[in-house]
């Protein structure tokens, strides 16, 4: 008897729970001192747990009171099955530092047990929550910028065009870091130059599965944003791909469609680099691209 999707996908899910946390000793960057609170934000799909960054209190306390810092909302990846934010906890903690802003790190549903679009309404949600209460604590929710890696970089996406669509915020920057666009297409069609690349086509199958089980959904936008006509009206974007990622044709797609729509784009192509390369190293090019995304929010967030 074949193994039900939602089966596979549980049993992946434990495989990959701790594996998700390990991150490149050279790159946790445990020389920065973090500030954090655990807060929970209240969505039409259930509670949701966060992690607020702080960035670095001044020593001078001479000093007015500064203005509330800008705020950037995180989704971590784990191709939808798996929770645990605190594998971004590094690039978190590199930004609130270096870039001058909170973060928000998402502790978003997943699946099997709660597939698309649950994540989708708390992802969405989440954000609009950080930017109508950023008075009550203590950051500029009019400075907002969202992002996020692999399946969170999904996320981000949709939540940039929910909420274009429903004219509520305006993101001043979107990340989309090694992100599934289009789930639509056969992952065998997904090709590396590399003959064992991080993920293959079974893997992607699961999540994929456990994360939209009607087939009818996975062409939506919400779910393939790289598979939308009417990109227009959305955030500037960093769009940041690996050479040897499956995934990279499809972010490389979205990053021209979005410019080809009158999208600011900045895309940066990694070589020599594969998926989740932001976390397992090589070292110098993970560096390098945290760096991107701080110094690109830096720039976006104190315009």
């Amino acid at each position: 008897m074949p193994i039900s999707p939602g089966i596979q996908a549980r049993g992946i899910q434990l495989l990959l729970s701790g594996m998700m946390t390990r991150v490149h000793k050279d790159l946790r960057f445990t020389d920065i001192p973090k500030r954090t609170e655990a807060i929970q934000v209240e969505t039409g799909a259930g509670p949701v747990a966060c992690t607020v960054y702080r960035p670095p209190v001044g020593t001078d306390t001479s000093d007015p009171a500064p203005a509330p810092a800008p705020v950037y909302v995180n989704f971590h990846g784990g191709g939808f099955i798996v929770g645990r934010p605190e594998q971004d906890d590094h690039i978190c903690r590199y930004i609130a530092a270096t870039a001058g802003c909170v973060v928000i790190n998402v502790d978003y549903a997943v699946a099997p047990q709660r597939p698309y679009p649950a994540p989708v309404t708390q992802a969405y949600d989440v954000t609009a929550w950080v930017a109508e209460n950023g008075a009550a604590n203590g950051w500029d929710g009019s400075r907002l910028a969202v992002g996020g890696h692999s399946a969170g970089a999904n996320l981000t996406a949709a939540v940039c065009r929910t909420a274009r669509d429903r004219g509520t915020f305006s993101p001043r920057l979107q990340i989309i870091d090694s992100a599934p666009l289009d789930q639509l297409a056969d992952p065998s069609t997904k090709l590396s130059p590399i003959a064992k690349p991080l993920l293959n086509p079974h893997l992607i199958r699961v999540f994929t599965a456990a994360y939209v089980p009607d087939p009818a959904d996975r062409a939506h936008p919400l779910v393939s944003p790289a598979l939308a006509d009417d990109l227009a009206g959305l955030p500037p974007a960093l769009v940041i791909t690996a050479e040897h990622d499956r995934l990279r044709d499809e972010g490389d797609a979205y990053a021209k469609a979005l410019d080809a729509a009158g999208v600011p784009v900045t895309h940066r192509v990694f070589d020599g680099v594969d998926h989740y390369f932001t976390h397992t190293g090589p070292v110098d090019a993970g560096k390098e691209a945290i760096e991107l995304m701080a110094s690109t929010l830096r720039t976006a967030l104190s315009a």
